[in-house]
Parts: C-alpha cells; structure tokens; sequence
C-alpha cells in the first residue's frame, strides 16, 4: 500500500489504532463492533461473500485501512483470489479510474496475507 511498512504490519498498525478509538469511545465503537458482527455474519450470505462486498465498497470509497481490514477478513473466511478478482471487476466497472488503483491495492493485500499464512 502506501506505507514502507508490509502488509500485514500495515494491517496490525490499523488494528492497533482501531483498538485505541475503542478504548477512547467504548460505547459508540462498542455499538460499531456490533454491527460489525451482525452485518459480516452468515446468513443467506456467507461471510466470505459479505466480506469480498466489503472489499468493493473500500475500493470503491478508496479506503485503504478499510481495504486491508475486510481483504483480510475475507481471506480469513476462506474467500478465494478469483472471487476477490471478480469483486474487483465490478468495483472497477462502477468507479472506473480511481477504483483501479485501490483495487490493484486489495489484489496486492491479499496476496500478501495469502503468502503470509
């Protein structure tokens, strides 16, 4: 990504002040992690693909911590590299130029996590 750092330091970096906003503002973070778990759970949906949706809506916002957090999560919930590539496409096909850059970051994040584990 940006940083000199690699990924996954990037990536505990971005957790480490995640958890510093939550220790300063427990309750509005504490209402945000629930709805993080109640949004990511499996439902009709698996996880994986709540997650790969997540993906395209960082890429699409060019949110590169939220980049890392949710190819991270995906990967976690066994989301494969071709289904993370077909997300991009779409990511791609609705926010064009800017969307290719962020999305180029999230194929590079995943790869960088998969090698990682």
């Amino acid at each position: 990504m940006a940083s000199n750092d690699s990924i996954p330091d990037q990536l505990k970096d971005m957790n480490r002040r995640f958890s510093a906003l939550a220790k300063a503002a427990p309750g509005p973070m504490g209402a945000f992690r629930s709805l993080m778990g109640e949004a990511s759970r499996p439902g009709a949906l698996s996880a994986a693909t709540k997650e790969l949706i997540a993906v395209a809506l960082a890429v699409h916002q060019g949110c590169a911590d939220c980049i890392l957090f949710h190819v991270g999560n995906a990967a976690s919930h066994g989301a494969r590299r071709e289904e993370l590539v077909e997300v991009l496409a779409v990511a791609l096909e609705m926010g064009g130029g800017p969307s290719a850059v962020y999305a180029s970051r999230a194929l590079e994040a995943f790869d960088a996590l998969a090698a990682k584990s």
